[in-house]
């Protein structure tokens, strides 16, 4: 990851699906975005937990207007402290077209539309990608390696909790995530509450969709 970019925009990329050239689990993706943002306001000091719930602490520094993590401090320092999960599952449809729209311009990803049987529909696909591959090698070794987690990039470490966390199956198989579960506790302890805000918030998803 280079040094000045984002957690929400890596884990964008993060969450390609190289071999059909589209984002996987895109009805999700909006968690994990959200909560990248929140993971990076949290680690730098601008926001706190308290007792289970975001409080906003000071701006971000450095944080260009309109960004996703502008927005989301926004949000939180207009509000009454609520749960992490919260801040988690708000504004998922705007959430993702905000980062989308950030990649679309660097030209690190394409925004493909058309229409079938009169429905517009949309494909995003990256332009470079083996940038995706090279995230995903780095977050399968932090995950997968043995030396101390302390060891890691801060970025590295926390995007390998997210996509733990978010499930995401090319990066974790669900065998692989129970085996390594002390690991991945290490990797997230840094931001847990958000990592745990964010496993809840797929978990409720996933089996909202299984129920119909």
């Amino acid at each position: 990851m280079k040094q000045d970019e984002s957690l929400p925009r890596a884990a964008f990329l993060l969450a390609f699906d190289l071999r059909k050239e589209r984002l996987a689990n895109r009805g999700e993706l909006g968690y994990l975005l959200r909560a990248a943002a929140l993971a990076e306001l949290l680690l730098e000091g601008s926001l706190a937990d308290e007792s289970g719930k975001a409080r906003a602490v000071r701006p971000p520094a450095g944080a260009p207007k309109g960004s996703l993590r502008t927005l989301v401090w926004e949000q939180v320092s207009a509000s009454r402290p609520r749960s992490w999960r919260h801040w988690v599952g708000k504004d998922h449809a705007k959430t993702v077209r905000l980062v989308r729209d950030e990649l679309a311009a660097d030209r690190l990803v394409k925004v493909e539309r058309h229409r079938v049987l009169f429905v517009p529909v949309e494909r995003v696909v990256p332009r470079k990608a083996y940038l995706t591959r090279r995230l995903a090698e780095r977050v399968g070794r932090a995950i997968r390696g043995g030396g101390s987690v302390e060891r890691l990039e801060r970025d590295v470490r926390v995007l390998a909790a997210l996509a733990a966390a978010a499930r995401m199956k090319d990066v974790l198989g669900r065998r692989e995530a129970h085996l390594r579960r002390q690991r991945i506790e290490q990797l997230a302890a840094p931001v847990e509450p958000v990592t745990t805000a964010l496993r809840k918030s797929i978990e409720a998803a996933r089996s909202s969709a299984a129920g119909g």
